[in-house]
């Protein structure tokens, strides 16, 4: 699996940018999974459904499927931030996984910016930032030596990233097992 994430500040263009992505990645016949953090509380249930009865209940897990998708909801018991790497380790036979947010994941990146929301940069004191998408390359506010991207290209963007493809390939990191403590 290649593994990339897309970062950037709120209104930077992350989603869109994303959602033009995946259908071209998609078009070279690669499955494509994304990983998304999200701020804060949020739900994909909606009160008074089964499922969400269920949680309410106190179920630590629910998982709902039908025939045409799967989800799992986990509650935790005590606020938990899940990591990048353990969401990577839930997906199951993609190609390629996108990950949006997680500005400081320790994965190749391209980093999302636009100067009209007053954002700074992160390229100048992040390693993991292969490229920088922008409406405005004159705009950047410091100099770089990395890829320019057009904001407005998911073509361009997955050509740039299918031209080193082995820079994406995802090695999970080592976790002591709990045997090993034993």
């Amino acid at each position: 699996m290649k593994v990339v994430g897309f970062c950037g500040y709120s209104g930077s263009g992350k989603t869109t940018l994303i959602e033009q992505v995946i259908p071209a990645l998609k078009a070279t016949g690669a499955r494509v999974s994304v990983v998304k953090h999200a701020h804060h509380r949020f739900d994909i249930d909606h009160p008074g459904k089964d499922s969400w009865r269920h949680r309410q209940a106190g179920a630590f897990e629910t998982i709902i499927a039908s025939d045409r998708r799967l989800a799992i909801v986990r509650e935790y018991e005590v606020q938990a931030e899940t990591g990048v790497h353990q969401m990577l380790a839930e997906l199951s036979g993609c190609d390629w996984a996108i990950v949006e947010g997680f500005k400081h994941a320790d994965l190749p990146k391209v980093e999302v910016w636009r100067g009209v929301t007053g954002h700074p940069v992160q390229y100048p004191v992040d390693p993991f930032i292969v490229a920088v998408a922008t409406d405005d390359p004159g705009a950047l506010p410091e100099p770089t030596g990395l890829p320019r991207l057009r904001l407005d290209d998911a073509a361009g963007v997955v050509a740039f990233l299918l031209s080193d493809p082995a820079r994406y390939e995802y090695n999970p990191p080592e976790f002591p097992s709990a045997a090993a403590g034993a």
